[in-house]
C-alpha cells in the first residue's frame, strides 16, 4: 500500500500545472532545451518517456534544471523503476500495472503513476490503495467520456489521461471532477523541435498551463 505521504507528493507533482509534457528524445542536449523551454512556459513536471537508449541520461540532466520535476515514463519493470530513481527521477509513469510492478513501486519511495484503461483494472489499484493513475491511451480507450463516467462508480481514484490528447480536446478533461491534469506533447512539435524553435515551445507550453489553474 502506498503511504500519505506518497499519496500527497504524487498529487504535489500532478498539480504543479494542468498538463505534464512527455518527451520521447535521442539527443540529451535537445532533451535538455526541451526541458528548459517546457518549464519556462510554465510546464514544471516534465515525463521523459524511457524509449531511447539516452532516456536515463536526459533524466539526468533535466533533474539538475532548477524548476523542473523530471519523472521517467513507459516504466514496465522494476530495473526500470529503480535505475530512473537512481537517475533522479522524481516520479515514475506506466502504461499499465502488473503486480510484480505494483510490488516493486510499494518498495520503492518514488511515487508511480500507473497506467489503466479499464474499472477493472482501476479497482485493483483501489484494492491496493491508489488514489491517483494514468488513464491510458486515452482518446482510443473511450476518452473524456469514458474516463468521466469512472468518477461516479469509483470516486476513490482520480487521473492524468494521456494519449491523443491535444490542446482543444485537454479541457473536456480538465473540467471532469476526477482529472487532475492529462499529459501530451503537443507542445513539442517535431517542426519546432528540428528547427531548434524554443521559443515557440515556450509559447506553446504558456498556453497549455493556461489552460485551467493548477491547483482547484
Amino acid at each position: 500500500m502506498f503511504d500519505a505521504a506518497r499519496h500527497a507528493e504524487t498529487l504535489r507533482i500532478m498539480e504543479l500545472a494542468p498538463v505534464i509534457p512527455v518527451l520521447t528524445v535521442r539527443d540529451v542536449d535537445d532533451g535538455l532545451a526541451q526541458a528548459r523551454a517546457l518549464v519556462a512556459g510554465g510546464l514544471f513536471a516534465i515525463e521523459v518517456t524511457l524509449r531511447t537508449a539516452a532516456a536515463l541520461d536526459i533524466i539526468r540532466a533535466i533533474a539538475d534544471l532548477e524548476g523542473a520535476s523530471v519523472g521517467a515514463g513507459t516504466i514496465l519493470n522494476s530495473s526500470q523503476l529503480e535505475a530512473a530513481q537512481k537517475a533522479g527521477a522524481r516520479f515514475a509513469v506506466s502504461p499499465g500495472a502488473t503486480e510484480r510492478l505494483l510490488d516493486a513501486a510499494e518498495a520503492n519511495a518514488m511515487p508511480l503513476l500507473p497506467g489503466i484503461a479499464t474499472a477493472s483494472e482501476a479497482i485493483c489499484l483501489i484494492e491496493r490503495g491508489y488514489q491517483f493513475a494514468k488513464f491510458f491511451p486515452a482518446e482510443p480507450a473511450g476518452g473524456a467520456a469514458y474516463v468521466g463516467a469512472l468518477a461516479s462508480p469509483l470516486p476513490q481514484l482520480r487521473f492524468c489521461p494521456t494519449g491523443g490528447i491535444t490542446q482543444e480536446s485537454a479541457p473536456r478533461y480538465l473540467a471532469l471532477s476526477n482529472i487532475v491534469c492529462v499529459g501530451g506533447s503537443w507542445m513539442l512539435k517535431k517542426e519546432h523541435i528540428q528547427t531548434k524553435n524554443w521559443n515557440a515551445i515556450k509559447f506553446a507550453s504558456d498556453a497549455a498551463k493556461e489552460l485551467r489553474p493548477p491547483v482547484r
